[in-house]
């Protein structure tokens, strides 16, 4: 017998689309939008991670039902470019550099280590979708941030502890492979998968 080979896949998945492909819940179906719109992917594919309704960037999708599993636990590096509301301010870094408290499903969390770079410039990146309210009130900042683990909505929860919410993000890198100049919606078939 034969087995099949796996199947992988990179893409820039846009703001406003749920890492997954269907909904048990009909009403939720109707009304959001799912992977499955932007390729016709095989049966059997999978989303390594996610990424929440309002983020966007790199998502990595396969068919190797271990190979997922095995990175969501290896604490591989996740890479993200985040828009901050405010501009973020020295003592905010070195929090979020050691860890933060954050909820995770109504307990207390403390967050591992991260890497942390202000963005001097902001990133050259494709328009933001229009329903975000970006500088509406008060100027904004920019930070890479680089974690080995994958809270829900960590990122977010992160900053928001340091008193600057979150106003965009975007995934840029998995381990050794980069968003690079995906554009949004856009997929990409890969030969494989190395982390």
């Amino acid at each position: 017998m034969t087995l099949k080979p796996y199947t992988h896949y990179k893409i820039y998945k846009p703001f406003g689309i749920l890492s997954q492909f269907i909904s048990n819940d009909t009403k939720e179906a109707r009304k959001k939008r799912f992977l499955g719109e932007l390729y016709p992917f095989p049966q059997d594919i999978m989303p390594v991670g996610r990424l929440d309704e309002k983020s966007e960037g790199l998502l990595l999708l396969t068919t190797d039902g271990k190979l997922s599993d095995t990175i969501n636990r290896m604490g591989v590096e996740k890479e993200y470019y985040v828009q901050l509301d405010g501009e973020i301010t020295k003592e905010a870094i070195a929090l979020l550099e050691k860890g933060v408290e954050i909820g995770i499903h109504g307990k207390k969390y403390t967050t591992k280590p991260s890497k942390l770079q202000y963005l001097e410039e902001s990133p050259i990146l494709f328009e933001p979708d229009s329903k975000l309210r970006i500088g509406r009130h008060r100027p904004t900042s920019w930070i890479s941030i680089t974690i080995t683990e994958g809270k829900y909505r960590q990122v977010r929860k992160m900053t928001a502890a340091v008193g600057f919410p979150t106003v965009r993000l975007i995934r840029v890198r998995i381990g050794n492979i980069s968003l690079d100049k995906l554009t949004p919606g856009e997929v990409m078939p890969l030969n494989e998968i190395e982390i």
